[in-house]
């Protein structure tokens, strides 16, 4: 059923698609071709209506909604929605192919692990590998509709050869609500245990080397059953649709074409047929269908999994190696190029143009360097350099921490200034107590050190500034010890 155009599209070519255009099963237009003749339908009725049953009072209203319709439409989300939506679809429907359990792993390792030429050591083989097979079918007819119709009951199974009578009825002896694929497993692994004690099964690695591949088919069986019983949320799917549904219900009255007497903004001509409506319709209402056609690829759509071939390939091949295969090998002999230290297949005439092309060396390979720069540099030199660098490196690291760390110039002015208020404080004192301790004048001189310093900056930058700032403090207080001799004296 899966619609395969890959050998048509190898070459990219002038218009390469155009041809698959023309194709009908499992295309855009087999899908869609009855939502689309049901649209254009609705859309000519409404059109017909409007221009010849209404009347001039009826047709002004209608034209006032269309209007209306038309300005309002864009506010459903239906591109953001829909393509998300489609996006997720997509990514589970080929997560959902590669959970599809292949045996080729499975007979492999059953091929080589498990000894024995004999009657015995051949029913072995083939007794386990029919058992993975079973699971395989168990699972398959439980959520692809094609493969149940092809085993509705556990008698076609047994008919068709899965499943033997009495292991019908030990099947059918174990009670489970749940369903029961994985019993075949079970017996798998029961059987391979039992070989592994007779020493069909040589050593313990090829033991569990096989068991590894048993839980890895198992497991992709258990991931077919959760994707078929866990579904895209429902909510979901009903916004999605809604979103697209009623985005063109709105459009077959939003997009007529109105009367253009009127003078309505937009409307000018009378096409009749809406021609880039439908086109919207047919790609956004085909986006829909992709997404219902990929959610479920179980069913019987062209482009659903070939489930009942990938059960008669999976069951000829796996019983083949296991089978006919087992230590049937070729003769040995010298290959054609046995001698030869550089072997090179032929070419056919197609295919003579790739002996011309150079074989690739590497992206840098043909990178030019000049001459100059290709001269090996003494140790020596390279080391005095590096020094160098690191250097002038440091001392710039250095400096731009010191600057980062620089104060503003409202520093070095909040300082001048808590000195001048400190000694128009001393001032005022000295003329009120001429008995002003030397105490005193240590403070004094620890408020013009702060001063100084308030505003000042690391050692190595911004150093004159704040000597600067220091002396201007410092003749402050020169001055006021002058200005207080003096009236001692006077006194």
């Amino acid at each position: 059923m899966t619609i395969t155009y890959t050998a048509r599209v190898a070459n990219a070519r002038f218009c390469g698609f155009s041809k698959l255009l023309l194709a009908w099963k499992g295309s855009i237009y087999k899908v869609l071709y009855k939502e689309f003749l049901a649209f254009f339908a609705m859309y000519t009725a409404i059109s017909i209506t409007y221009r010849f049953f209404l009347e001039n009072d009826q047709k002004r209203y209608f034209e006032k909604l269309s209007i209306y319709c038309n300005h309002y439409a864009s506010l459903i989300p239906m591109s953001f929605v829909l393509g998300f939506y489609v996006t997720l679809i997509v990514n589970r429907w080929w997560n959902q192919y590669t959970s599809i359990p292949l045996p080729d792993r499975i007979m492999c390792t059953l091929s080589g692990g498990v000894q024995g030429g004999d009657e015995h050591g051949r029913l072995l083989r083939r007794t386990l590998m029919r058992y993975a097979s079973l699971s395989a079918l168990l699972i398959l007819r439980s959520v692809s509709t094609a493969v149940f119709k092809r085993f509705p009951t556990m008698d076609h199974v047994v008919e068709a050869g899965f499943m033997t009578r009495e292991e019908r009825k030990k099947f059918e002896s174990l009670h489970s609500p749940y369903n029961k694929y994985w019993i075949p497993c079970v017996w798998f692994t029961n059987l391979a245990a039992g070989a592994r004690c007779e020493g069909r099964i040589k050593d313990d690695n090829t033991y569990k080397l096989l068991l590894e591949e048993l839980n890895d088919f198992r497991g992709k069986c258990s991931m077919l059953f959760h994707y078929d019983m866990i579904s895209i949320p429902l909510v979901y799917t009903q916004v999605v649709t809604l979103a697209v549904y009623s985005f063109f219900l709105v459009c077959l009255i939003g997009r007529q074409f109105l009367d253009p007497s009127q003078g309505y903004p937009g409307h000018d001509l009378d096409l009749y047929v809406p021609i880039f409506t439908l086109l919207q319709f047919f790609f956004y209402a085909g986006w829909l269908k992709v997404a219902e056609q990929l959610i479920n690829p179980f069913g019987e759509d062209d482009d659903d999994f070939e489930t009942n071939w990938l059960i008669d390939r999976n069951f000829q091949v796996s019983m083949m190696a296991v089978d006919e295969m087992y230590g049937d090998l070729p003769k040995m002999e010298r290959d054609r190029y046995w001698n030869d230290s550089n072997p090179r297949p032929p070419y056919t005439a197609a295919t003579l143009f790739v002996l011309r092309k150079p074989s690739f060396q590497g992206s840098t390979f043909d990178m030019a360097i000049p001459k100059e720069d290709m001269h090996f540099q003494p140790l020596e030199e390279i080391a005095e350099n590096f020094e160098e660098s690191v250097t002038r490196n440091h001392n710039l690291a250095l400096f731009n921490r010191l600057l980062g760390s620089a104060p503003s110039p409202t520093g070095f002015m909040g300082g001048a200034l808590r000195c001048t208020s400190a000694q128009l404080q001393r001032l005022t004192r000295v003329s009120s107590d001429p008995s002003f301790s030397d105490a005193e004048d240590e403070e004094e001189k620890s408020v013009g050190r702060n001063a100084g310093t308030a505003g000042s900056m690391p050692s190595g930058l911004g150093l004159d500034t704040t000597q600067s700032t220091i002396c201007s403090c410092g003749g402050l207080i020169t001055m006021t010890r002058r200005m207080k001799m003096s009236t001692m004296m006077k006194n």
